[in-house]
């Protein structure tokens, strides 16, 4: 990667200022711990293990650090639980925005699953609606303070459920008021992505953006069914890519047939370090494939999953993987680049973001650092 000084002795406050870009970001995964406990209170929600704010954020975090993808998904149990109400999804949604912003982050792909909160009466297009007034209000109130935020919405549907032809319609619905894709979430062992080709070809009938969790708790046919059957424009992890490359004793290189078609064909890669290592689909940050798969030059990008689950902010996330892999300003701003390029957003706003704020602030932070 980049021949600048390794980047773990770039001072936090500087990694804190450089612009981000986020693609893979779950609402339910992402609230404020004090925020969980209130909600608990307000709309009766008894569920809780514990109730105090530091301990229950603990409590998340040591859940989620289970080895399995299939425990780390129980935790949201207790975020939908209290989200189930208009006013707790624009409470969620709002701080979620300014928690994003305060964390450097320009522009955001921020995802949900409108099908898990209707446990208590409302409907599909309420849950939407909910949550665009909340991002809205979020952005408002990061202007107000004179920061710069963008949120675009992704709906997901849950792969274990029957409903995804559904939610694809309802993402097309609300296309113009800020949802700017969909997306299959949940596990993915045993339910493949071929289970929905009946909303991936709606969307594309469409002319709608979609990306698909693929290659986390499963590997290279979870991968070959997203693109080649489903048509994916992105992966949501792909970590698991690195299944399909073979290195040499000698440090030789060698990409299987899939590898080199993600590679060749620029298919990003939604990469959550932290994540990845709670659920089992990487050792260590030290040992991520992100750091190969880096220099290989797949378009990899950095992201977070669930805030709350790991523990981690996008600035975090960078300082561990400077850390681990001595990456520079320079890879920062690659990892940045990359995610903005593939941002399900229209070309000239994605060039005005890159061109106005991404370069220029990472210009600025070289003669900090």
């Amino acid at each position: 990667m980049s021949s600048e000084s390794s980047s773990s002795r770039i001072p936090a406050a500087v990694l804190s200022r450089a612009p981000k870009v986020l693609l893979h970001d779950h609402l339910d995964g992402g609230l404020r711990p004090a925020t969980v406990a209130e909600l608990a209170d307000r709309t009766g929600y008894t569920a809780l293990p514990v109730k105090d704010p530091v301990e229950l954020g603990r409590w998340f975090r040591e859940a989620a650090d289970s080895g399995s993808l299939v425990s780390y998904l129980e935790t949201f149990a207790h975020t939908c639980g209290v989200m189930q109400t208009e006013e707790a999804l624009v409470r969620v949604a709002a701080e979620a925005v300014e928690d994003l912003a305060a964390d450097g982050v320009v522009y955001a792909e921020v995802r949900y699953a409108p099908e898990l909160f209707v446990e208590r009466g409302l409907s599909l297009d309420a849950v939407v609606e909910a949550v665009q007034a909340g991002f809205e209000e979020g952005e408002r109130r990061v202007a107000a303070g004179g920061g710069r935020i963008r949120i675009g919405t992704l709906l997901c549907a849950m792969r274990q459920h029957a409903r995804a032809l559904e939610i694809a319609g309802l993402a097309v619905r609300y296309r113009d008021a800020g949802v700017v894709g969909f997306d299959i979430a949940g596990p993915e062992d045993g339910f493949p992505p071929t289970r929905n080709l009946d909303a991936f070809e709606f969307l594309r009938t469409n002319n709608a953006h979609f990306t698909i969790h693929a290659g986390e708790a499963f590997g290279l046919p979870s991968i070959w069914e997203a693109i080649q059957h489903c048509g994916a424009e992105r992966l949501g992890h792909g970590v698991r890519i690195v299944e399909d490359i073979k290195i040499d004793g000698d440090g030789t290189v060698h990409l299987g047939r899939l590898a080199a078609y993600v590679r060749d064909r620029r298919i990003p890669l939604e990469i959550c370090p932290t994540s990845n290592v709670q659920t089992g689909a990487a050792r260590s940050i030290g040992e991520h494939p992100i750091g190969l798969l880096a220099r290989l030059r797949f378009r990899v990008t950095v992201n977070t999953d669930n805030r709350l689950m790991s523990g981690c902010s996008m600035t975090s996330e960078f300082a561990a993987l400077a850390e681990a892999f001595g990456f520079g300003l320079a890879d920062l701003e690659w990892f940045t680049i990359n995610a903005m390029k593939s941002a399900f957003l229209d070309f000239d706003h994605r060039l005005d973001v890159i061109n106005t704020v991404i370069k220029p602030g990472y210009a600025a932070l070289r003669s900090l650092a």
